[in-house]
């Protein structure tokens, strides 16, 4: 009788699993991870493959995201320019016009020249951040460069639980800005202290990727805007620009690595925190 109870409840927790798994393929959220304890050895190891594959088609989707949207800025920054140029310079040379000068009309120009000039140096800077190059993969040591991000922004207090043996494979430079560009947010939302730790045991098992866990406690992030933070132009901020968290996934995925948005804070103290996900130099 025992037998059949535990035999009953197995496959009970088994059509769980099958149950959770498609309602996460069904909302797109490949960020699932369900659990493979109390499964047999072969049930364990189909489970294992099913949160690996989530893992690939998360990445395979996001990489996706991230040149839809790379394509649709590129034609949007080019209207832009076509559009704006000839207003600043007609507005431009309205201005000089002495019928203009000191006239009710100088100052409605003078707005539209400012307005279109302020968006041109947006768009062109946008462009010049855009327009990456290539990323140079190579061994990084990841606890140096946490500690020279770390010493640049000495009003933090931080805390930094990475094993100093733990590399990856990336390109430092990118790396580093995208670690930057994630501290400038955390400061922003009035954080006074920052996380950084590898997330789980799986960053020390050969061949596998190693994810760093970034998190500050600063304002949390509002439910409504979690979808849209890594959608180009979105920001909540009355001076942002939406640049900073776009540009770093597009970083991370020319590197082979991934940037997401962590489910919930996994450290005390922390009210938003990112994934970074890292190729081993050995994969």
């Amino acid at each position: 009788m025992a037998a059949i109870v535990l035999c009953w409840n197995h496959q009970r927790r088994l059509r769980r699993c099958a149950h959770l798994l498609q309602e996460a393929i069904h909302n797109r959220d490949y960020t699932f991870r369900l659990s493979d304890r109390g499964l047999f050895p072969g049930e364990r190891a189909l489970q294992q493959t099913l949160n690996q594959l989530g893992e690939t088609v998360l990445h395979q989707v996001s990489q996706s995201e991230v040149k839809s949207w790379e394509q649709l800025t590129r034609m949007l920054t080019h209207e832009t320019m076509n559009a704006t140029a000839p207003i600043t310079s007609i507005s431009q040379s309205l201005l000089r016009r002495s019928d203009v000068k000191d006239t009710p009309l100088e100052a409605g120009i003078q707005a539209i020249h400012d307005s279109s000039r302020h968006l041109s140096e947006f768009v062109i800077n946008y462009r010049k951040m855009s327009e990456l190059e290539n990323p140079i993969i190579s061994k990084v040591h990841l606890h140096p460069l946490i500690d020279d991000v770390s010493r640049a922004y000495p009003q933090l207090t931080w805390e930094i639980e990475v094993p100093t043996d733990i590399t990856v494979s990336a390109d430092a430079g990118m790396l580093r800005q995208v670690m930057v560009n994630l501290v400038k947010n955390a400061i922003e939302a009035e954080a006074r202290k920052m996380t950084v730790a590898i997330a789980g045991s799986h960053a020390k098992e050969w061949n596998r990727p190693v994810i760093l866990y970034i998190g500050n406690d600063g304002n949390p992030i509002p439910t409504e805007n979690r979808q849209s933070l890594f959608v180009p132009f979105f920001t909540t901020k009355h001076n942002g620009s939406g640049i900073g968290l776009s540009l770093s996934r597009r970083m991370m995925v020319l590197q082979g690595g991934m940037l997401e948005l962590a489910d919930t804070p996994l450290r005390g103290g922390c009210h938003a925190a990112f994934l970074l996900t890292l190729a081993s130099p050995s994969a």
